[in-house]
């Protein structure tokens, strides 16, 4: 039966729901290896090198309440996380972008705190953009407005994440109780409407079944413009309520990338270090993934913690890990000013 879904995906047919629900199922260690060899074969026919994302943080002062029940990043959740309150300005958020352009990090993520109507996400992008060449993620959740998703459109911002973390709407009200989950559907159709690229993904390892992931899954498709889905292992900060909650394992969230790959061939999915570790990037890009997000290069000039966990992955040992895969990192080679190469303009 898997070696049928197998080659069904190989042949670029739309796999049905059963069939990803039972590739979910599945427990032999062969059938896994089939999935993950057929996922990066996948990734490797689209013959795109291994996309870079960077990120800054706007601010961790949340207006949610109560705080979802996970959370490390608002202000006083954790002490592992970023426990006192900031906002960065717009110098800060300058020095950042510069720093990850100069590094030859092709994309950046801004991303923040509810409660500014996605004020915050605008001045970034016209930060970003006006005095970088990066390519630019906004994600501040569903704290946008009309007004301010075509503020980024104006900004030229080329992708909008909003991710629903989980369509069961039971378990999204119980561990976000001061969201709503039609506020985030709200949100992706606006980003949709307004013809951006929208990035929306699943956290597993919460509590959701393989039925809720394939559900989650297949209720993507419906986005047209659609273009990345991230996949997010649960970890726990310690002091939120969910600290007791066990960490999702490395093989389920290779299994959901793997999956992930068969149902959305073309698209980019995402693994952002923190969530599934530093050290397990290697892993990742070994069940399909194809960019690698929260990269910091050694000269950014802010302090860093992970959305997901505290840990981040670093630019150089990120790009060795894609290398020694065989696989081609996405870095911009950088000019050198006139000055600096010790010419005189004439």
């Amino acid at each position: 039966m898997i070696n049928k879904i197998i080659k069904r995906a190989l042949n670029g047919q739309d796999l049905k729901k059963n069939e990803v629900l039972g590739l979910f199922k599945t427990r032999s260690y062969e059938n896994i290896v089939k999935i993950f060899e057929t996922a990066s074969e996948l990734r490797n026919s689209n013959k795109r090198p291994i996309k870079l994302t960077s990120t800054v943080h706007l601010t961790n002062v949340c207006k949610i309440t109560p705080k979802c029940k996970y959370c490390g990043f608002a202000a006083k959740t954790s002490s592992e996380g970023y426990y006192y309150s900031f906002s960065k300005t717009e110098d800060e958020i300058l020095m950042a972008a510069q720093s990850v352009e100069k590094a030859g990090i092709p994309r950046i993520s801004c991303s923040g705190a509810h409660g500014y109507n996605g004020q915050h996400a605008v001045q970034a992008a016209k930060i970003v953009k006006e005095n970088t060449n990066l390519e630019l993620l906004i994600n501040v959740g569903s704290d946008l407005t009309k007004e301010s998703v075509k503020q980024l459109a104006e900004y030229n911002t080329d992708t909008v994440c909003c991710n629903l973390e989980t369509i069961n709407l039971k378990l999204f009200n119980e561990l976000k109780p001061g969201e709503k989950l039609k506020d985030r559907l709200m949100t992706c159709k606006m980003v949709e409407d307004e013809g951006i690229e929208l990035s929306s993904g699943l956290l597993i390892g919460i509590g959701e079944s393989y039925q809720d992931r394939v559900n989650h899954l297949f209720f993507l498709k419906e986005f047209h413009t659609l273009g990345e889905v991230p996949i997010m292992g649960f970890n726990p900060y310690m002091e939120t309520p969910m600290e007791n909650h066990p960490s999702c394992s490395l093989i389920e969230q290779m299994k959901t990338i793997a999956i992930t790959r068969l149902v959305f061939q073309d698209l980019r999915i995402t693994v952002p270090t923190p969530t599934i570790g530093p050290e397990n990037v290697k892993f990742s890009l070994m069940a399909g993934a194809d960019n690698v997000a929260t990269v910091i290069p050694d000269n950014y000039p802010l302090d860093v913690k992970g959305v997901g966990s505290s840990t981040y992955g670093n630019l150089k040992e990120v790009v060795k890990t894609i290398r020694e895969l065989g696989l081609n990192p996405e870095i911009n080679e950088i000019p050198c000013p006139v000055k600096e190469m010790g010419i005189t303009k004439i």
